[in-house]
C-alpha cells in the first residue's frame, strides 16, 4: 500500500490541468532520449500529479516522432504509480459521436517503424498484453467522466494508425468491419511501454469527428478537428480533476505492479550490461529480483 502519483499524458486539446497545487516544470533526462517536454509536477487532492503534454507545449511533435519510451521512463523516474492517457480520436461507429468519450480497453496496432519495447537482444522479455489497460484505473476514469457530465462509453477498441495523414475511406470501412470503435495515432506503442514499465494504464479517448467512413458527408479535416478539440479539452480536464479528487489516500497494489515477474527470459550471466543499465528505471525491480 502507498500513495498515488498519477502520470497524465495529455493529447490534442489537453495542455494543462486545472487545480494542481504547488506545481513546477521539471526537466528530465532519460537513457532513451528526451521526453516530449518538461513534466509539470504538483498535487491535486490526495494524489501527486505528473503532467506531460504528449506533443510538447505548442503541439510541435508529430505522432510518429513522439519518443514514447522516454515519456514513460521520465514519468516513472519522477515516481508515477499509474498512467492516465488522454487522446483525441475519430469515431468508427455512429453511436459514439463527436463530443463523446470512450474509455478504451483494447487496441489493434497498425503503426509501423515505431520502437515498441524497452527490451531486445541482450535482455529479452515478454509481457502479457491480453488486457492492455488497467480495469481498476479505467473504472475510476469512467466514473469521473460520468460525474463530470460527459457522454462516455465504458470499453472500446482503439485502432492505432501510423499517420500523420488521416485514413483513406477504404481503410476506415475496413476498420469498422474489424469491430473497432475509435481511431487515433498516439496510443501505440505507449500502452505497450507502460505495461513493460509495470505501470497501470488507462486511456480516455475524446471523439472529434467520424473519420471518413460516412459517405454522405465531407471527410474529416483539421478544421473540423480543431473546432471540437477545445470543447473536448474542457470536458477532459473536468473529468480528470473529478478522478484525482476522488482517489483514496491509499493506493491498493495492482497485479500490473509486478507484471515483469516471470517475463524476463535472458539468463543473468548472458544479459547485456549496457541494456540492463538503461532499463534500471522501468525494470530495475524485476532485474534485481525484487
Amino acid at each position: 500500500m502507498g500513495g498515488w502519483t498519477i502520470g497524465v499524458l495529455g493529447g490534442s486539446g489537453l495542455y494543462a490541468i486545472d487545480g494542481i497545487e504547488n506545481g513546477e516544470w521539471i526537466a528530465v533526462d532519460t537513457p532513451w532520449g528526451a521526453p516530449s517536454d518538461a513534466i509539470y509536477h504538483g498535487r491535486l487532492g490526495a494524489a501527486g500529479v505528473l503532467f506531460l503534454p504528449r506533443h510538447g507545449r505548442g503541439h510541435r511533435i508529430a505522432p510518429e516522432a513522439i519518443n514514447a519510451r522516454a515519456n514513460i521512463d521520465a514519468l516513472k523516474q519522477l515516481g508515477a504509480t499509474d498512467i492516465v492517457a488522454i487522446s483525441s480520436v475519430g469515431s468508427l461507429v455512429e453511436e459514439r459521436p463527436p463530443g463523446s468519450f470512450t474509455i478504451v480497453d483494447q487496441f489493434i496496432d497498425r503503426t509501423r517503424g515505431r520502437v515498441s519495447s524497452y527490451f531486445g537482444s541482450g535482455m529479452v522479455a515478454h509481457v502479457s498484453l491480453a488486457e492492455p489497460t488497467c480495469p481498476r484505473l479505467s473504472a475510476l476514469m469512467h466514473e469521473a467522466a460520468v460525474a463530470a457530465g460527459v457522454q462516455v462509453d465504458r470499453g472500446g477498441t482503439y485502432l492505432a494508425m501510423e499517420g500523420p495523414q488521416f485514413s483513406t475511406r477504404a481503410e476506415s470501412l475496413l476498420y469498422r468491419q474489424w469491430g473497432c470503435h475509435v481511431i487515433g495515432m498516439t496510443a501505440m506503442p505507449e500502452a505497450r511501454l507502460a505495461r513493460e514499465a509495470e505501470l497501470p494504464y488507462a486511456l480516455m479517448a475524446m471523439v472529434t469527428d467520424y473519420d471518413c467512413w460516412r459517405e454522405d458527408e465531407a471527410a474529416v479535416d483539421v478544421t473540423q478537428v480543431l473546432a471540437r478539440v477545445a470543447e473536448n479539452g474542457r470536458a477532459a480536464r473536468a473529468a480528470l480533476v473529478e478522478m484525482l479528487r476522488a482517489l483514496p489516500a491509499e493506493r491498493p497494489l495492482s497485479p500490473i505492479d509486478r507484471c515483469l515477474h516471470g517475463a524476463l527470459m535472458t539468463a543473468p550471466q548472458q544479459r547485456d550490461p549496457a541494456l540492463v543499465a538503461r532499463l534500471q528505471t522501468v525494470a530495475g525491480r524485476a532485474l534485481r529480483g525484487g
